[in-house]
This record gives structure tokens, C-alpha cells and sequence, in this order.
């Protein structure tokens, strides 16, 4: 069979696709139940006091709604401080059934209500009973009782809780409902917003807030740079996803994840020998740590004419330094390389780590068409043999070596 043939079929399976971590960015800043506890106690360790938010500069100066006055009723205050005693002294459940208590009051006014709501849903997302939590936060606004400060942190923190649990088109209604009343335009608030369009899919909406909020922020933060990158990979926009992926790794370029950022832009893109140059860079560096890294720069390699020694020693690199997996993948992919880089002898030690790993006979099949290439009859019918023996869809080939 020729090199060509051999290329055709084979040359795709051992490429590996760009690891793209902007994948990854988080549906929510979620925390354990343990760190949100801390939290709590180090925000009470500072006993500012300020129980009333009224005394707190005002965070929404542009909201339509008017604040109330937040004031405790008299007959309530001692039940609220009860509350907060024991909240404050980590006694969930006794703090949770007295919020209960409070918000099934009758004589308590709006702000009694609303306020045991907010605490109640402190409590449930501190126990990680995220549709309780849920459900306090929506009393809290439909008692309509806490500042505009108390009022739409809530709002906020519902939207935050549906995006977490996947609640993607709800978090989106209570987000156009927290612009819409607080006239907010915080790159903080938009970057959500951006989140819950790009899990909706809504991708070109969610590339126009999050470039808003961006361009909004002095200091961006990382996240939502990578969240706006992928937005652009989503929407076949290949250059400005590799533009802004640029822009970060310039001002981090010790940070691995911004450099595989690029890489992986760059492959998008088609400009592999940028993506093969970023990736160099950080073997060069010692920072391709994992078997996937290896894979995406050794099948770069490999889809580019002429290019196949150098996919070889990146294997080696790999398989020497215990990065890369001993697996039929890299070993197939090794022989691949040696073969078309003119090195045979070694890519037939490689099918021959290859073939005993493979699913079917179809890389015994390989071995033994260039075992008989080389004239090693002999060993070129029990590959053929070999082949045989472990499935292959078309056996005519095998059957043609063994009547040599």
C-alpha cells in the first residue's frame, strides 16, 4: 500500500482536538457550605452593627423603586434578635425555624418579613439547600420590605443561584428585571448577564454585553475575557477570538492557561505554526503537563506536511518524561510519524506497541503492509495473521499477504 494511502487513513486518528479551557468558566462563584460559613463568621467577627442597611451608601442610586423605611416593629425586634443570636452562634436550623416563625407573623411588618426571608436564605445556601434558598429570596422581594441595598442583593443573589443550577432562562428574567428596576450598567452585573446568554446559546447577544462590560471595566477580570473568547468561538469569529486571546496572553505570559487559550485560538483559526509556536514555548518551559497537551501539539504536527520528525521527538519528549500515555493512541501516532518522516525501522518497533492495543486487526494490517514493503515476508504474514485473528471488516487485504 502507498505512503499516500497510509496517510489518508489514518493520519486523522491520531489528531486531537484544541483543548479549549475557556469552556470551563464557572456558572456561578459557588462555594462549599464550609467556606460560605466562614464568610458569614467573618463578616459578624467585625460587628459593624449595621443590622439596618439604611446606613450604607446607597448601591443603586439609579433605581426606579423607592426605598422604604427599614425599621424593625417593636413587638417583632426581640424575635429578629433572637434570630440573629443564633445565626450568629452557627445554630442553623434553631435560626432557620425562627426566620420561619417570623415570616408566619402576622403582626410583623414588611421589614420583619423580608428580613427573616433574606436570613432564611443565607442559612439554606450555607446548607446547600440551594431551592430553599430560592424560595426565601423570592419572599424577601415579594415582601417588599428591605432597602433598595437589601432588596436588590437579593434579587441578584436569586439570579446567581439560577444560573448555578443550570436555571439559565429564569436567571435571565430575574437579571432583565434587576437592570430594568436598578438601572445598573456594573461590568460585575453585565458579565452575568453575558453568562446567561452564552448558556442560552444566544451568542451574539451575549458577545455584545460581555464586550460592554469589558470595555466598562478598568481591570477585567480574566474570566470574563475567556468567557467572551469562547462566545467568539461559538460564532465562527476566529480572528477577534484570537485578537483577544493575544491580548491576555501578552499580559500574562507565565500563565499556562492564557497561553493554551491562544494555542487553541490559533488552531481555530488555521495558523497552526502560531499554535506550534505557542505550545514549543511552554514544553520549552516545562509547563506541558499533561497528556492532552502533548496529544494537541503532537497532532499539530501531524497535520502539517513535513512535519512528522517532529511530531516523533515530541512523542518521545512525552512518552520519556511520563507525560504522555503508553496507549494505542500515542504509539499509532508514533509509528505515523516515523513512517512518513522516512524513519521505518522505528515506526515498525511502533505498530508493533500499537497493533497488540488497538480495538481491531486494522493496525496489524498496517504493520504487516509495511513489513512486506521492506521484503520481511515472513514477518509480514503473521502480522497478517494477527489481523486477522483480532477482526477486520475487510480480511481480503490480510488474505492477499498470506498467498505470497
Amino acid at each position: 500500500m502507498s505512503k499516500s494511502n497510509l496517510r489518508t487513513r489514518h493520519v486523522l486518528a491520531a489528531a486531537i482536538g484544541a483543548v479549549l479551557l475557556v469552556g470551563a468558566f464557572s456558572q456561578a462563584s459557588a462555594q462549599s457550605a464550609q467556606e460560605r460559613a466562614q464568610a458569614r463568621r467573618d463578616r459578624h467577627a467585625q460587628k459593624s452593627e449595621e443590622t439596618s442597611t439604611n446606613r450604607s451608601e446607597a448601591k443603586y442610586p439609579q433605581a426606579t423603586r423607592t426605598s422604604p423605611e427599614a425599621k424593625a416593629s417593636a413587638r417583632v425586634t426581640p424575635k429578629l434578635k433572637k434570630m440573629m443570636d443564633l445565626y450568629e452562634e452557627d445554630k442553623g436550623a434553631e435560626a432557620r425555624a425562627a426566620a420561619d416563625e417570623i415570616i408566619a407573623n402576622a403582626a410583623a411588618n414588611a421589614y420583619d418579613h423580608a428580613f427573616a426571608a433574606q436570613i432564611g436564605a443565607q442559612i439554606a445556601y450555607e446548607a446547600d439547600d440551594v431551592a430553599a434558598a430560592q424560595a426565601y429570596l423570592r419572599k424577601a422581594m415579594e415582601f417588599n420590605g428591605l432597602d433598595n441595598n437589601g432588596h436588590f442583593d437579593a434579587m441578584m443573589m436569586l439570579a446567581q443561584l439560577q444560573l448555578q443550577e443550570e436555571q439559565y432562562a429564569d436567571s435571565l428574567v430575574t437579571l432583565e428585571r434587576f437592570f430594568t428596576e436598578t438601572g445598573t450598567q456594573k461590568p460585575e452585573h453585565l458579565v452575568l448577564k453575558g453568562n446567561a446568554l452564552y448558556r442560552l446559546e444566544r451568542y451574539p447577544e451575549a458577545a455584545t454585553v460581555l464586550k460592554q462590560a469589558i470595555d466598562a471595566s478598568p481591570e477585567p477580570k480574566a474570566d470574563w475575557q475567556q468567557l467572551l473568547m469562547a462566545t467568539y468561538f461559538e460564532t465562527g469569529q476566529s480572528a477577534e477570538a484570537a485578537a483577544l486571546a493575544e491580548q491576555i496572553a501578552s499580559k500574562n505570559p507565565t500563565d499556562k492557561r492564557a497561553q493554551l487559550n491562544l494555542a487553541a485560538s490559533y488552531q481555530q483559526g488555521d495558523m497552526l505554526d502560531k499554535a506550534i509556536g505557542v505550545l514549543e514555548k511552554l514544553r520549552t518551559a516545562g509547563q506541558l503537563t499533561e497528556d492532552k497537551e502533548y496529544r494537541q501539539l503532537y497532532a499539530l504536527y501531524l497535520n502539517l506536511d513535513g512535519k512528522e520528525r517532529e511530531a516523533a521527538n515530541v512523542i518521545n519528549d512525552g512518552l520519556q518524561k511520563g507525560v504522555l500515555q503508553g496507549d494505542f493512541q500515542t504509539y499509532l501516532a508514533l509509528a505515523q510519524a516515523y513512517y512518513f518522516s522516512e524513519q521505518v525501522a522505528p515506526a515498525i518497533e511502533a505498530y508493533r506497541k500499537a497493533a497488540p492495543l488497538a480495538p481491531n486487526g486494522d493496525t496489524y494490517l498496517n504493520l504487516a503492509r509495511v513489513l512486506w514493503q521492506e521484503d520481511r515476508i515472513p514477518e509480514a504474514k503473521e502480522a497478517a495473521k494477527q489481523a486477522i485473528a483480532k477482526g477486520l471488516s475487510k480480511p481480503e487485504d490480510a488474505r492477499k499477504i498470506l498467498a505470497l
